[in-house]
Parts: C-alpha cells; structure tokens; sequence
C-alpha cells in the first residue's frame, strides 16, 4: 500500500522513514552490483565517442535555448605543479569548445589530494578555474579534505578561496583501526577541521565513515560514532569497505585476517545505522544519512534530489564537465571520461587535444531506463504513468520482463507493486542498488556483476 497516498502526505515524508535490516535480505541480495552514479555505468563507455563527439556535445549543449545549470568536478590525484598546468590546458580547450556560456552553479574539487595542495597552487588552481569559467553568486563549491593535511589555517584559506562546503575523510576514530589502515590522523585533528570550517562560513560538512575495516569491532565503532555525533556534522557517509588488493599499494599492506568476517561487518552497519537515525539522520539512500533540516533531506521530500558522480546532491538535473585524468563529466545525452593514465594526460594537451578515453550517447532506452534507476536510488518511488508520459511508452509493456523479476523481490519485500507505482520499501532500502539493476539492460544483457562492489 503506498502510505503516502493513504496519509495524504508528499511522499518524500514516507520516504525519511529508516531503512529496516534484515540479515537474510541482505545477504541474499547484497551481492556485487553498481552504484548507478551514471546510467549507462562507466564500463559501458566506448572509444567511438571521443574527442570530437565530446567537442560537438560542448558546443551544443544548449540546443533549443534550454540550457541546464552546469557543474565542474575536478579531479586532483597528484598535487604537483606540472599536474595543475595540465589542468589549465584542458580547462583552456573545454572553454573554448563550450563558446559563452561558462556560468558554473556547482563545483567539487575531489580525487584524493585536493587538500595536500599547497595554498599558493590552492589559488593559481582556483584562479585558472576563475579566468575560464564564470562561478554564479552563490555557488556550491566543495572540497574534499584529508584531515592530516588541512589545519585551521588551511580550512580559512580555502574559504578565502570561495569553498563554502567540505567532505572530511575519517575512516575510524579507534586508533588500532586507523593504524592498520594507514590512517594517521586523531580526532583531535578532524574536529578542529570541522571547527575551522563552521567558523569561517561553510554552510555544510560532512564526514566520511567506512565499516568493515581491519581490527574494526562493535566497541570501537560505537566510540567512533560518539565522536562523530559530537561533532555534529550535516551529513554522513557510512561506506562499506571493499578489500581488492591489488587496487593499491596501502590496501595490499592489510592483513586479510584482521578483516571482520561478513556477519561482523552486518552488525556493525546495522549498529551503526540505528545510532545514527536515533540521533536524528535521515538516510538518503545507499550509505548516505543527512539531519532531516539539510539541503538533501528537504531535495528529496520535495522531488529535487539527484544522483551524480559525487553522490546525491540537491536541486535540478545538471551538466558536469570533469576534468583531469580519469575524471567523468556529463553533457546533455552523453557521458564521458578522460584517460587514466597521467603520461596519455599530459602527451594528448601537449598536442591541443581535449583528453578523452571513451564516453557515450545515450539512446531513448538509456534516457528511460536512467529516469527510472535514479527514481528509484533518490525518491524511493517509481510513477509508471510520469515515466510513460515522459518517455511515450506503455510502462508496464515496455518493462514486462523487468516487473516480472520484481514480483520475486516483491515477495520478498523489497519492494511493493502498484498498479500505477514501484516503491521501495524500508527493507529496501539498503538494497536499492540490486532493484535498480533490475533496469540495467546491459547487467541483464550479460549477467556479468563480478567486477562491481558489493550491494551490501
């Protein structure tokens, strides 16, 4: 029964209600599968879009008069001098392919480092950003700061620079965690980031947290997430770990052994998320928690929230130019990435070229099936007949095989089918990702999920 109906109320009110944890749910579908910041997923990209499918799309991207707000993800990897002229060259070639309209409602500096920038490249980085882009008057611009590498005066610089909103990586507070992890930094360090930041302006922080650590038990993540209430952020992000050690040189320095077993893991996510909706977090969807007065909070009571490559966010549906190695950005009906190596980085603006690996244009069938994956991940909710108006399609033909499907997860309870809507219910919550891939043609096409995170 959709209760929204029922109690006369916007659905996004239902909607702010916890996930419900059940154990056997959850390892039944908390498999590999993917996040679903983009449809098509990444892997799905190909080379025949390229360089100039990218230039035409950037040209073009206000076909018809209707231009869409517009937002810049940069990509800091490496902090070197050479890495932040590179920047600047594609900067310069986006710029000039995109012609006069460069105005920039939302900006994230993230990929690891942007915080171990020193403050004088902080600023040329800021100021080439500046001299080829035009940031609106109030602009959303966050950063992503590793606590060991930003102090007070680090955070006042960054408000100087215009950042008005910061994510702080925390992992764990427990030091045993921290130390198999590779995490240096106390709390004493993150809270006095988090006091720097409310002192000079910035109107959001959030702080990252991750489950499923080396040496991580019930005890110790229970002390963490004291601490983190303490601190009182806006929102929180409570990751689940994923152990491929091949991925990096500091994951390969972690005993396997001292990993907490899957049904260790569960109870400390199922811990975790009742402490932090008992201490009055919403949970947006996925691993996201939000206080019910934050800006993600009242964006998806209202229909506003979306889903991006940095997460969820507030407000309408936005281009996004990415730049930097291996950086994604989106414009119009396409997708696309750059390269992931730093030598094909540099060698391709050395020769004038916009440095792209792959992307895609999306057909009517992705645009559809888009709508519905991230109806489902940021409103909990599916109209059949808001899609089939939208998209000219009779939903329930189109999606005949993918209903059938759901009807298991419905018996199940994941989800409740109605006659004019799909809602995920509370014990769905946790397992959005696994109903969205319900949708994904190409998941469906090859079955192939090995290669994503876990669900769950």
């Amino acid at each position: 029964m959709n209760l929204a109906k029922v109690a006369g109320l916007p659905a996004g009110a239902i909607r702010g209600t916890p996930p419900a944890i059940d154990a056997d749910l959850l390892r039944k579908y908390g498999g590999n599968g993917p996040r679903y910041t983009s449809y098509p997923t990444a892997e799905r990209f190909i080379e025949a879009f390229d360089a100039e499918a990218y230039r035409h799309w950037l040209a073009n991207r206000n076909i018809g008069g209707f231009s869409r707000q517009l937002g810049l993800y940069v990509r800091v990897p490496f902090g070197d001098t050479g890495y932040l002229a590179h920047l600047g060259r594609e900067m310069r070639l986006v710029a000039h392919a995109m012609g006069g309209d460069r105005r920039i409602a939302r900006m994230h500096w993230g990929g690891g480092t942007p915080s171990f920038l020193g403050d004088e490249d902080s600023r040329r980085l800021m100021d080439t950003v500046r001299s080829h882009f035009e940031l609106a008057p109030g602009a959303d611009c966050s950063i992503e700061i590793d606590p060991r590498r930003a102090d007070a005066r680090r955070v006042a610089h960054l408000a100087r620079l215009g950042f008005n909103r910061v994510s702080v990586g925390v992992h764990d507070f427990d030091r045993d965690v921290r130390l198999a992890a590779d995490r240096g930094q106390s709390f004493d360090d993150t809270r006095a980031v988090i006091v720097a930041a409310r002192a000079h302006g910035f109107r959001s922080v959030s702080l990252d947290l991750i489950h499923g650590l080396a040496k991580q038990a019930a005890a110790g993540l229970s002390r963490t997430l004291d601490r983190v209430l303490e601190c009182d952020p806006d929102r929180i992000a409570l990751h689940s770990y994923a152990h491929p050690p091949e991925d990096s040189e500091a994951q390969r320095r972690i005993v396997a052994s001292n990993l907490p077993s899957p049904d260790t893991k569960l109870e400390l996510m199922a811990s975790a998320i009742a402490r932090l909706g008992a201490a009055g977090y919403s949970h947006i969807g996925m691993d996201h928690f939000a206080k019910a007065s934050d800006e993600l909070a009242v964006a998806q009571a209202t229909g506003r929230l979306r889903l991006d490559f940095q997460g969820y966010a507030a407000g309408g549906d936005c281009d996004l130019v990415g730049l930097g190695v291996a950086a994604i950005g989106r414009i119009g009906p396409t997708y696309v990435q750059n390269v992931r190596s730093l030598d094909d980085y540099e060698a391709m603006l050395g020769e004038g070229r916009l440095p792209v690996l792959r992307g895609i244009e999306l057909t009517p069938d992705d645009l559809l099936r888009r709508a519905v994956i991230h109806s489902l991940a940021c409103q909990s909710i599916v109209s059949k007949e808001a899609m089939g108006i939208a998209y000219l399609v009779d939903f329930d033909r189109y999606f005949a095989a993918e209903l059938r499907d759901l009807a298991r997860m419905e018996a199940d309870g994941l989800v409740e089918l109605e006659a004019e809507y799909i809602i995920v219910t509370p014990a769905g919550r946790l397992l959005v990702r696994a109903i969205c891939a319900v949708f994904d043609r190409y998941l469906r096409a090859t079955e192939e999920r090995a290669r994503y995170s876990r669900v769950m």
